[in-house]
């Protein structure tokens, strides 16, 4: 018998307390106002579930939710409810669970306990009608391969126990837990399929055959195929078009069965591995394809994919505008995780992700109009700070976006002439290769949110801390190795270990200014993907940037409680002199003219009141650094060398850093920062600051690191030998973006290369999986298109108490060329002015105006 391909749905909704923003537990005051043949119960008393009638076509199916939802709307906004279609309501916690009141589910509490207790989740099944139950359970296997695209389209519970899981739909981890969920297996017909559900209930571990949750179903009910792996979905048309390839799909296994094609049955790991990764990365990652022996392959192209070779099957169904015109505009936009997460990152407040995920559930089928025009020509992508996957400018950016739109090419084009004036007059450069090159700088500012600023500020001084603790416990009393946390050759035997630093008196703050390179990604998350301790450079840049800015674009809105850069003059000042013993004065240390950095070496000194001196500038006299021209002494040095100090000679010859270390021996000088702290920023040792903090904190770190290959260890190097192409590596004592190769974008022979130095030298080479970046919007030929972005800040230290902390209110954006990942200025990366918004709460600390 032909399959009927009627359609229906049943969605699961939360019912939220519109005033709390949490779970509400009220579906049996709601469920008694609503006509029982569309509404029911569900296990938890936080939810409410619709069935639709059956419909023959995909808009009556959308007329058919709206209609539910809009009764189960005004009932509920009685009670100063809302409801959400979501795979979990990203507020809700374990203790917001309670049970229904009826014999079944009080049995299933006591039988599953915390499986039961978990289960604030909610999913749309698609019902398409098969009134043949051998052919159901036939065209339950032949789509298995397909079902992870419905998935990904449906995710909507990135957020679980109020934290963001890293999963796109988290329900579908959670859901899979029941005994009874997941792929049937082979089969050959209903009666098997019959008796694989008796001999469940008569093991005892499913109490009835509504308990059969596989991934697919004949239902229990009704004489259709059921489909109930995917979350619920906010957007009517997101279900919309799921049901429309579910229903594509049935018929396209019915013309294989007819035809007399094979199953083509994946092996169940295979299968699970499938339904795992789209529940990971729903449409932002990869998903595998429908192949026997499957591939990853973006998501996109995955959906893609499947539309077109159903074209044929939506065509008879009448279903292919409509299905490859929502398929678009679900990649445009992305799905709910996708979207709950951009709403988190704006305010950090779940309660906004509550509000979003409410407005579209109770709003129009396709989802609230834009705010604002689409960028037509952005290429959107998934992670981009400042523009949505509609190509919609994000809120924050809101201002920004529409006001470099409004100049137009000729103002672009303008504005781009005073800003290379204005860094030609002010001598804004950079060294590469020996050579003076202008700095790069883009005129689309990046924005970090408030709450942001906080999370960077507790994990960079936690981190800040912990690794000033390594610092002098390795140059003195070597705990860490005593106690076995580090082994003593990935110590002692480091690029950066200098043994004179051990000559430095106890207690010596060795790194008061270290710099943390961050990236953020394509979630909302921040890692930290290098620690700087020797010269950290980026400072002089981020105030001189935001100069330039304020000079060229003084129209440019900007946010309130923008924190003012240049207040980080005052701190350097602060930290470097924190050592100084009185009537002494404080000086920059440069190589001099020659450095990459030597703008920002003029800059720094000249804005913190310090002395610039070169090594030609310096003489020891009875025990103190003076200086020789004026006699002047200097009792603190804000090392910015491109050497180590004891190697430091000036022109003549002169050995005047060994003679400066043995000032800073005697405790005649304070150096800022000490020699040998290249043995805690080296690529190797940065794997190990989890542990360091750890260590001597007692604490767990609040950033993540990106994960980080150690080459010396043995079982490590023989892992990256065999993914060099599909990694990071770095020589382990680089800098500035020197012999890092990014795998995925080079050829082979250039992999194959890089094996063969791994193998020749380990310990001198580290990998990192590949970091999607997030992007922001940049202007490239007159017009805004999105680049990667990393972030360098700083923390400033005067004394070893956590208060003696701070992070400064200033940090240098880097933009990697188009087509890059490598932000660093010697690779051709430039720089954009970062605007920090400091929290409201915080009044010390004075704003940009």
């Amino acid at each position: 018998m032909a399959a009927a391909l009627t359609l229906g749905a049943e969605e699961e909704l939360h019912l939220i307390d519109l005033e709390r923003w949490q779970l509400a537990a009220r579906a049996p005051q709601v469920l008694a106002k609503l006509p029982r043949e569309n509404f029911s119960a569900e296990i938890q008393r936080t939810t409410v579930e619709t069935n639709t009638d059956v419909v023959s076509s995909l808009d009556g199916l959308r007329q058919e939710l709206l209609r539910l939802r809009r009764g189960a709307v005004e009932v509920a906004g009685r009670e100063n409810l809302g409801i959400a279609a979501v795979g979990t309501a990203p507020r809700s916690e374990f203790r917001d669970f309670e049970l229904t009141a009826s014999g079944r589910y009080g049995r299933m509490q006591e039988q599953y306990r915390l499986l039961v207790d978990e289960q604030l989740i909610c999913g749309t099944q698609i019902h398409v009608g098969v009134a043949d139950r051998d052919l159901a359970v036939e065209i339950t296997q032949r789509i298995a391969n397909r079902l992870p695209v419905l998935l990904a389209l449906s995710a909507s519970s990135p957020y679980w126990n109020g934290l963001d899981t890293g999963y796109a739909s988290i329900r579908t981890i959670i859901w899979q837990r029941w005994p009874s969920a997941g792929p049937t297996g082979p089969l050959p017909d209903s009666a098997a399929y019959d008796e694989l559900l008796q001999d469940l209930i008569a093991s005892g571990v499913i109490a009835d055959a509504k308990m059969a949750y596989f991934d697919v179903r004949p239902s229990s009910h009704a004489p259709t195929l059921e489909l109930r792996i995917c979350d619920a979905c906010p957007l009517v048309d997101d279900a919309v078009l799921i049901a429309g390839l579910f229903r594509a799909l049935v018929r396209d296994a019915e013309r294989g069965i007819e035809a007399g094609l094979p199953r083509g049955i994946r092996p169940l790991p295979l299968h699970r591995a499938a339904i795992w990764q789209a529940a990971r990365g729903g449409l932002s990652g990869q998903l595998l394809d429908g192949s026997l022996h499957p591939r990853p392959l973006p998501a996109r192209d995955a959906v893609r994919g499947l539309v077109t070779d159903l074209r044929d099957v939506l065509e008879e169904l009448g279903d292919w505008e409509e299905v490859s015109e929502l398929a678009e505009t679900a990649l445009a936009r992305g799905n709910s995780a996708d979207r709950q997460r951009a709403a988190f990152v704006q305010h950090g407040d779940l309660s906004d992700v509550m509000r979003s995920v409410v407005d579209e559930t109770q709003g129009p089928a396709s989802g609230p109009a834009p705010a604002t025009p689409a960028l037509r020509r952005y290429r959107a992508r998934a992670g981009d700070e400042g523009v949505d996957a509609n190509s919609v400018a994000r809120p924050n950016y809101r201002g920004v976006v529409e006001h470099v739109r409004g100049l137009g090419a000729d103002g672009i084009d303008g504005l781009e002439t005073a800003r290379d004036r204005w860094i030609a007059d002010h001598g804004l450069d950079f060294g590469v290769d020996g050579a003076k090159q202008p700095f790069r700088v883009d005129l689309v500012p990046r924005l970090i949110a408030a709450h942001e600023w906080s999370e960077l500020e507790a994990g960079l001084i936690q981190r800040a801390r912990a690794v000033e603790a390594f610092l002098g416990d390795v140059y003195g009393e070597r705990r860490i190795l005593r106690d076995g946390v580090l082994p003593e050759e990935a110590v002692l035997g480091a690029p950066g270990w200098r043994e004179e630093a051990t000559r430095l008196p106890p207690g010596t703050l060795r790194a008061p200014i270290q710099g943390f390179d961050l990236v953020r990604n394509e979630y909302g998350g921040w890692r930290v993907l290098e620690d700087n301790l020797r010269n950290p450079s980026g400072a002089g840049y981020a105030i001189a940037v935001r100069q330039l800015m304020d000079a060229v674009a003084p129209d440019l809105p900007r946010p309130g409680r923008l924190a003012d850069p240049a207040t980080a003059l005052e701190q350097l000042r602060r930290t470097v002199l924190a050592g100084a013993k009185p009537g002494t004065r404080g000086a920059l240390l440069s190589s001099g003219d020659g450095s990459s950095a030597w703008f920002e070496h003029r800059r720094l000194a000249d804005g913190a009141g310090l002395l610039l001196a070169a090594a030609e500038d310096l003489a020891v006299d009875r025990g103190t650094v003076v200086q020789r021209s004026t006699g002047d002494r200097i009792g603190s040095l804000y090392l910015r060398l491109d050497v180590e100090l004891p190697d430091l000679v000036d022109g003549e010859g002169r050995p005047i850093g060994a003679d400066i270390m043995d000032v800073a021996a005697a405790g005649g000088v304070t150096l800022v920062n000490a020699p040998g702290n290249g043995v805690a920023d080296d690529k190797a040792m940065y794997r190990s600051v989890p542990e360091l903090i750890g260590y001597y904190l007692s604490e767990r770190p609040l950033l993540e690191s990106v994960p980080t290959y150690r080459l010396s260890d043995e079982g490590e190097r023989r892992a990256v030998l065999e993914r060099v192409g599909e990694l990071v590596t770095k020589p382990v004592d680089g800098h500035g973006g020197q012999g890092v190769l990014i795998g995925p974008a080079a050829d082979a022979a250039t992999v194959a290369l890089r094996r063969v130095e791994i193998a020749q030298n380990p310990s001198g080479w580290v990998a990192q999986e590949v970091v999607a970046l997030s992007s922001v919007p940049s202007i490239e030929d007159g017009r805004m298109q999105p680049r990667h972005v990393d972030l360098r800040a700083f923390v400033y230290a005067t004394g070893r108490r956590r208060r003696d902390y701070v992070l400064a209110d200033l940090a240098l954006t880097r933009v990697a060329p188009e087509g890059s990942l490598v932000v660093n200025s010697s690779r051709g990366g430039g720089a954009k002015d970062t605007w920090i918004q400091l929290p409201e709460h915080d009044r010390s600390r004075p704003h940009h105006r």
